[in-house]
């Protein structure tokens, strides 16, 4: 278990303060751990509905008792099944020589849908002789849920609390009889299987069957059907990106207006010279071109929390996984596969949830394909010149990309199952969540956190990129042509208006020699012709090899190559031109671009963890030459089609 401070970012060590109360959240997944962890600690982890999505521990100080320290674990069904979730919990929870990982006490989350399961993992936490509470949560009415919370603690005699996730009183509770049942230290207790079985009759008999609970079954048999339900998450999906491109447009316009008056400002501020060109063209309008599309990067993790907190996500779980199956992947490579589209890396990661080593190694293969966040800023971009001022076609055209990218990996990785990593596949076992309505202020906080990582990225990585392909475009110096000088020499004999539009031409001729003959053109000259059947000019090879590194860096790149106008970093791009004065970003060459994003290998953390998860470097390369072949080939049909048919 890795252990570190979720606060800080750095590897927890102690101090000389007195030792804390130390309290371990454990329970099944999706029960509301993480949930109660955010609120008493003040922290926003994002929670999710899967089993998978977390294998480390979270710790934290509580806010109103700074002596109190909880251990978020990872959800599991049992301290022995076998998962690593079961292993970083087993070395949390069990006596050992590390005294940081030893609780004082445990609290069981349970859920009254899931008692049964709930009991089981009690039953062997009691059997520790750990002090043990239960918190029991669920949506019910309190008159209901308190019987069976007093059932429990009268059978038990442990501590039950009850409460749901709105519910501020029940956080203090729950400490409060933590620390209790620390200082009776009961001894261990076992529970045999016939008194879970009649306990879970007991405790669902004393619930009513309520009116929505037949709801949510109708509910669940239209969204489930293999058919229908598949129908209605294609329709889902492409109402979610439509409301990205529709409703975000308008704060796009708002921040690259912001950008363009603080590049002009920082002109006009600083005098004539490198310092003021690396500030306004490299930095500015550099990381302005990525932070443009913050707004639609917010909005689609706003969307989709608020689909994961209703309990639909789960579902669309279920659908996805009928489809895994024949492409030999577990029903468990759903969780890797959903969350690589918002990060490779951690995808990798919770592909240690895999126990058979070939559906492992299967899945991080072929994770990479599916769109992550990176890729939504080039997506945006590309979609956006090729449908102008038309949401629908955008958000069809956005869908089109996700399923392109997954398509083509599963089939990947059913080439892989058949060929170097032959076996059976398992099924999945996944727990579903009651429906509720999602809260706002939830779906809110998980969107600004992802979108605050988004703008760390802007920050770091884009920004000491941005610095060194100024650099590179801007040196050696060029000094103008004799055409531009000819062409200002005869301005000066021209009327005004004339004169003016003279002028600006020949500061563009001098601009696209000066970027031709730099250090970023002379690189891109000579790597164009191999990107040429795709369509590529020199300028726009730049972008994809720079792309190599991190993909989002394609915008910023584009807006350090093209010089040469005073438009705004999109209108930039939509007027720009290639040395035989053709535009850069022809429909032809819109549609290979896209095609190439969707499939190419374009991250190097992802290399490096897939190198380190599937078990050696053999496999990264697998991966990158596998990937950047697929993107190439199939970058290169769709030119020739597009080119061809004139679609």
């Amino acid at each position: 278990m890795t252990r570190s401070s979720e606060n800080t970012g750095s590897p927890f060590t102690l101090s000389a303060a007195p030792r804390p109360f130390r309290l371990a959240l454990v329970g099944c997944p999706n029960v509301g751990k993480t949930t109660l962890f955010n609120r008493l600690c003040g922290e926003h982890h994002t929670t999710s509905n899967f089993p998978g999505t977390t294998q480390e521990a979270r710790v934290g100080r509580t806010r109103a008792d700074r002596a109190v320290e909880l251990i978020d674990l990872p959800g599991l069904y049992g301290l022995h099944d076998g998962s690593e979730e079961a292993s970083a919990c087993r070395r949390a929870l069990l006596p050992n020589s590390d005294a940081w990982a030893t609780p004082d006490a445990i609290c069981l989350v349970m859920d009254v849908a899931s008692l049964s399961r709930g009991l089981r993992l009690l039953r062997e936490l009691l059997a520790l002789g750990t002090p043990t509470v239960v918190l029991l949560g669920t949506a019910g009415r309190r008159d209901e849920i308190g019987g069976v919370a007093a059932h429990v603690a009268h059978e038990l005699g442990v501590e039950v609390v009850y409460w749901n996730q709105s519910d501020a009183d029940a956080g203090r509770a729950v400490l409060e009889a933590a620390r209790r049942a620390a200082d009776t230290a009961p001894p261990p207790r076992t529970l045999d299987d016939d008194w879970i079985t009649r306990t879970s009759a007991t405790l669902g008999a004393m619930l009513s069957p309520r009116r929505s609970d037949a709801r949510a079954d109708r509910a669940d048999s239209l969204l489930l059907h293999p058919i229908l339900g598949m129908m209605v998450f294609v329709l889902v999906m492409w109402l979610l990106f439509w409301s990205v491109f529709s409703i975000a447009a308008y704060p796009m316009d708002w921040i690259e207006q912001g950008f363009a008056w603080l590049a002009e400002a920082t002109r006009s501020v600083l005098p004539a010279g490198a310092l003021a060109d690396l500030l306004a063209d490299g930095i500015v309008a550099g990381v302005g071109a990525t932070v443009v599309f913050l707004p639609q990067i917010a909005m689609l993790f706003l969307l989709i929390s608020v689909l994961e907190e209703s309990g639909y996500l789960a579902r669309g779980a279920l659908l996805a996984d009928r489809l895994l199956r024949p492409f030999g992947l577990p029903g468990s490579a759903f969780v890797p596969l959903l969350s690589a589209h918002a990060c490779a890396i951690p995808a990798i990661v919770a592909c240690r949830t895999i126990r058979d080593v070939r559906e492992r190694v299967a899945t991080i293969l072929v994770a990479p394909f599916m769109s992550c966040s990176a890729r939504l800023p080039v997506y945006t971009l590309l979609v956006s010149f090729l449908f102008v001022d038309q949401p629908a076609k955008q958000a069809t055209a956005f869908i089109g990309a996700y399923m392109l990218g997954a398509l083509t990996g599963l089939f990947s990785a059913l080439l892989f199952r058949k060929t170097l990593l032959r076996g059976p596949s398992s099924v999945l076992a996944i727990e579903l969540p009651s429906w509720r309505v999602p809260s706002l202020r939830t779906a809110v906080r998980a969107a600004a956190v992802r979108s605050m990582a988004f703008l760390r990225k802007a920050g770091t990585t884009i920004l000491v990129m941005m610095i060194a392909l100024w650099w590179l475009s801007s040196f050696p110096h060029v000094p103008p042509t004799a055409e531009a000088e000819a062409m200002r020499a005869a301005a000066a004999t021209q009327p005004f208006d004339q004169a003016e539009a003279t002028i600006a031409q020949a500061d563009q001729i001098d601009a696209r020699a000066a970027a031709r003959g730099s250090f970023m053109g002379q690189i891109g000259r000579a790597l164009q012709p191999a990107f040429a059947p795709l369509g590529y000019d020199w300028q726009l090879t730049i972008g994809v090899m720079s792309s190599f590194a991190a993909r989002e860096v394609f915008v910023s790149t584009m807006s350090v190559v093209l010089t040469g106008s005073e438009d705004g970093v999109i209108e930039r791009m939509q007027s720009a031109r290639r040395d035989d004065g053709s535009l850069v970003f022809n429909r032809p060459t819109l549609v290979s671009l896209l095609v190439f994003y969707v499939l190419a290998m374009q991250c190097l953390p992802t290399l490096a963890v897939t190198a380190r998860e599937a078990g050696g470097l053999k496999w990264a390369l697998l991966q990158l030459g596998w990937m950047s072949s697929l993107a190439y080939l199939a970058a290169l049909i769709a030119y020739s089609l597009v080119n061809a048919t004139g679609a």
